[in-house]
């Protein structure tokens, strides 16, 4: 491991690991400037190089960051990692980070946070695929199997995997219900089941932060509070277009259970969501500025005095893939970006995700706007956070065991199980599976090296006796090039991308396994394909397993399917399972024999 220098002011009582931790919180905060507090309310992204060294100002072929500026200049010592890398240059880059933290005036160590990196979505704005960390289904996946224990060993071995790289605080679990099924964050939810994702939330958080939090755990920011599924027509509110929250089906309350089990699972964090809500008694406002919802329903009605991080770009515009984003403030778009931050603070939240301004809460406590009490009550509980994380005394990690433990085998071991149990059967006509013996194979978005370990692998559909193909939901393409990354509109393929999926299902009996980051409509296929498939996100490797009889799948549909596009359209995207006559409903799922 790389020599590390000591925290400094060594004696002071805040370091004192002996002392309670309020004591050496209060501490610490009467030594903190206005600039030294206003540091720690900003929780934004940071990129690393691949070697494991820090972006600086300037650097060629590399996004805009100023790695020494935002600690050294602005205080800030919470940092969420853009993108992946090799697990002992992530854990470099961690101890270069702690070690500039580690020469301020005041030594306080850095924070990392991550968003979900243990499955197959490769979205910059939500998640990133596992890379070198054990790949596990979706949590749709998890979700399909029902089995709260098998939560919990996926967020323990998260957490273990976290910890070896130097991950403190999950971007996640993800617990808004899946209601409206046009809806593009699906895929990292838990479902439609309130019932279900709150035992399994309380799963997920044990995992992370253990019995309770302390050095051994990873922090758990729970999100989207108040429950993002409601979104009119399935839009998301990271854009314009989709803003608005509606509850047509006055089912405000049942969207709230998973986040009451979570605050009951004892999580560290809560990210409130961009939607402004619409048609209801609050207040007409992103819920990150919203004091109605955090303020009085978050910590004075629920009792969460955890912290609470508003989801990323409240505040300021910015540029993404070359194109201008303007500050999510729905509802106050025309406020100026100092506004816009009073209205954060005094709605209740403590920190400003994706941001890095602190300069505005600086001037708003020396202009008497906001009180340097309500500052401190942030900083207070950021503070607090560190301490019981054991980053003032233990801040550094050890590359050499972040490659050992990252990936390790038990881990890939058991995140491959879970994959093929997560696999669910609609339909398995004349009981073409389990498929016997090796058999002439056609296979479409299936790699033919893995296909060829289970059958002959031909070139045409007439050659084959059995053809495999492998299908994404259904979506609408959108130009902006950030919102192409989220798959939302239509759910049903149109007909020129139908007729080749036809025409290779009447040529040959075809095994259809469809990707399901969202429900899909696809009455056609499922009619005509010998056997259909729901995955999560699972290899080739652990379909073909299912397909040959190799492995069980146990899976069961997170959510219902809808037979029509009409019928979404008019289902109420507040109500769970809500379509007519759906093609499957929810729970659907096959054994095989």
């Amino acid at each position: 491991m790389n020599a590390t220098p000591a925290i400094r002011d060594e004696g002071h009582p805040y370091q004192n690991a002996e002392l309670p931790v309020g004591q050496r919180v209060e501490d610490l905060l009467a030594r903190m400037t206005v600039e030294e507090k206003a540091g720690q309310l900003f929780h934004t992204m940071l990129a690393m190089k691949p070697d494991g060294s820090t972006v600086e100002k300037g650097d060629p072929g590399m996004l805009p960051m100023d790695t020494t500026h935002m600690v050294h200049g602005q205080y800030m010592t919470h940092f969420n990692l853009l993108g992946t890398g090799d697990p002992a240059a992530m854990a470099r880059w961690q101890n270069t980070v702690q070690a500039m933290a580690a020469e301020t005036r005041l030594g306080i160590p850095v924070t990392l946070s991550t968003d979900p990196r243990h499955a197959f979505t490769d979205n910059v704005g939500a998640s990133f695929n596992a890379g070198a960390f054990s790949a596990w289904p979706e949590p749709l996946g998890l979700a399909a199997l029902r089995d709260p224990r098998l939560v919990y060993e996926f967020a323990d071995t998260v957490r273990r995997e976290y910890l070896a790289v130097g991950f403190r605080v999950a971007l996640h679990p993800q617990i808004d219900l899946a209601s409206e099924p046009r809806w593009s964050r699906q895929n990292g939810t838990f479902g439609s089941d309130a019932e279900l994702t709150s035992q399994l939330v309380r799963a997920y958080v044990r995992g992370l932060q253990g019995d309770r939090l302390g050095r051994q755990s990873v922090s758990a920011m729970v999100k989207h509070f108040p429950g993002g599924g409601p979104q009119k027509d399935g839009e998301d509110p990271h854009f314009p277009h989709g803003k608005e929250q509606i509850y047509p089906g006055g089912m405000r309350e049942l969207h709230l259970e998973p986040f009451k089990a979570a605050i009951d699972a004892g999580c560290a964090q809560m990210m409130p969501y961009y939607g402004q809500p619409v048609g209801t008694d609050w207040e007409e406002v992103g819920f990150g500025f919203n004091k109605g919802v955090v303020q009085g329903l978050l910590r004075e009605q629920l009792g969460f005095d955890g912290i609470v991080c508003t989801d990323w770009g409240l505040i300021t515009d910015a540029e993404i893939f070359g194109e201008t984003h303007p500050a999510r403030a729905w509802g106050l778009e025309t406020l100026p970006e100092l506004e816009k931050a009073a209205r954060v603070l005094e709605a209740g939240c403590d920190q400003f995700g994706g941001e890095a301004r602190p300069e505005l809460v600086v001037e708003l406590v020396e202009s008497g706007r906001i009180s340097a009490q309500r500052l401190d009550a942030s900083v207070r509980r950021v503070l607090r956070e560190k301490f019981v994380l054991g980053l003032f005394d233990a801040p550094y990690v050890d590359p050499q065991q972040a490659a050992e433990t990252v990936g390790r085998a038990d881990f890939t071991e058991a995140g491959a199980r879970a994959q093929r149990r997560s696999l669910t059967l609609l339909t398995n006509s004349g009981d073409t599976l389990p498929a016997t013996g090796r058999p002439q194979l056609y296979v479409e978005n299936v790699r033919a090296d893995v296909a060829g370990r289970y059958g002959e692998v031909v070139a045409e559909p007439d050659q084959a006796d059995l053809a495999v193909l492998r299908l994404r939901t259904p979506y609408e393409p959108r130009a902006n090039k950030f919102e192409s990354h989220f798959h939302s509109g239509r759910l049903a393929f149109t007909e020129d991308e139908l007729k080749p999926v036809l025409d290779l299902l009447d040529a040959v009996p075809t095994v259809v396994c469809v990707n399901l980051e969202r429900a899909a409509v696809i009455p056609e296929i499922a009619e005509r394909a010998a056997v259909l498939i729901a995955d999560y996100g699972a290899s080739d490797d652990a379909l073909l397993d299912v397909v040959f009889g190799r492995a069980t799948p146990e899976g069961r549909l997170p959510f219902e399917l809808p037979r029509s596009m009409a019928a979404v359209e008019a289902s109420r995207p507040d109500v769970p399972n809500d379509t007519e006559n759906p093609l499957f409903p929810y729970g659907a799922g096959l054994g095989v024999r």
